[in-house]
């Protein structure tokens, strides 16, 4: 028995990750009906930024019900820590308080390693699938002892905000495993079975994808950003600093190449002018926005419907494993 299947009640141990803009309930269905855990991120499945917390809260639970329309299957909600003995945000307060009156019982829990918020997490019921943004042996440690019942090992080579140490997947991956008793997830430019493969060779269980998602069918994506992660490889991305330490890795379009050369303190104050990553993955204007992909975009040739993807990536894990879905969840397969 797989125990990343196993604590999550799903087939097959891939989790969706919880993107910013590019979620939505019609994605997540789909890669929970096909076997894995779909997970709704910030603004999901929205076209304009909520006007405050509380309309935040709204969408959100009519996100929730959007998907509960679509799949009987597992899936989760993004949630967000502060450093250690930081109080909880408002907007996790929000997203917290709608997970609770919602009966979703999974959080894919993401930033800084907070042990309190862990715990308190664990003692309302809620399974917790930790990933540190900037992922240490003590941190995974920590995160475990706090109750984490999995951790995601995430390599620099992933989209989105990059970790500020530049330790490949290959790297951090055993890394994190070695610290650890609990399963770990490995994610960071994973886009086709031989990288799959190659995390289940690290000690991984499981895998976390956000960019090979973006390409399928079923992501709220604009369809120039899904074409534009087709026309690219590794070799044309760029790294623009986040301010916080990291990076986005982005293809090479005008926005990105103006912020490429800015540094830290310089993008905390002109980036809300320059644009942002709704501009491009959303809204499809690629010069005027940020698209932020992993470096697995090189081995990502089609737009493809969830299932397809996630029967191609774990393939060899299939044919080895088969179905390992918790018994006490019926699998339901996804409309052909």
């Amino acid at each position: 028995m797989n125990r990343i299947t196993e604590i999550l009640g799903i087939r097959y141990p891939i989790i969706q990750a919880p993107m910013s803009w590019v979620t939505s309930a019609e994605l997540v269905a789909a890669v929970s009906n096909a076997g894995g855990m779909g997970t709704l991120g910030p603004n999901a499945g929205q076209q304009s930024a909520p006007k405050d917390l509380s309309e935040h809260a709204l969408r959100l639970k009519q996100e929730i019900v959007k998907t509960r329309q679509l799949t009987d299957q597992p899936f989760g909600l993004n949630y967000f820590t502060g450093p250690e003995g930081s109080e909880t945000s408002p907007f996790s307060e929000h997203t917290l308080q709608v997970a609770l009156e919602e009966k979703v019982d999974i959080l894919v829990v993401v930033g800084a390693v907070n042990t309190a918020e862990i715990r308190k997490l664990k003692s309302l019921g809620f399974t917790v699938v930790f990933r540190e943004l900037h992922p240490t042996f003590s941190g995974a440690q920590a995160a475990e002892q706090a109750g984490a019942d999995i951790i995601v090992a995430t390599g620099f080579d992933e989209g989105g905000s990059t970790p500020e140490i530049p330790l490949g997947t290959m790297t951090v991956v055993p890394m994190i495993v070695d610290a650890v008793k609990i399963p770990v997830m490995a994610t960071g430019g994973i886009a086709d079975k031989r990288g799959v493969n190659a995390a289940f060779a690290l000690g991984a269980e499981g895998v976390y994808l956000g960019t090979r998602f973006i390409a399928s069918d079923e992501s709220p994506a604009h369809s120039q950003a899904k074409q534009d992660i087709l026309r690219h490889g590794a070799e044309d991305l760029i790294l623009v600093r986040t301010g916080r330490g990291g990076f986005w890795r982005a293809t090479p379009h005008e926005l990105a190449q103006t912020a490429k050369a800015l540094s830290d303190t310089e993008i905390n104050t002109s980036f809300a002018q320059l644009g942002n990553l709704k501009t491009a993955m959303l809204d499809g204007q690629l010069e005027e926005g940020i698209n932020t992909v992993s470096s697995g975009i090189q081995f990502i040739d089609a737009i493809k419907p969830c299932r397809a993807i996630i029967t191609e990536l774990l393939e060899d894990w299939i044919k080895k494993n088969g179905s390992t879905a918790n018994s006490d969840r019926s699998f339901v397969p996804a409309a052909q």
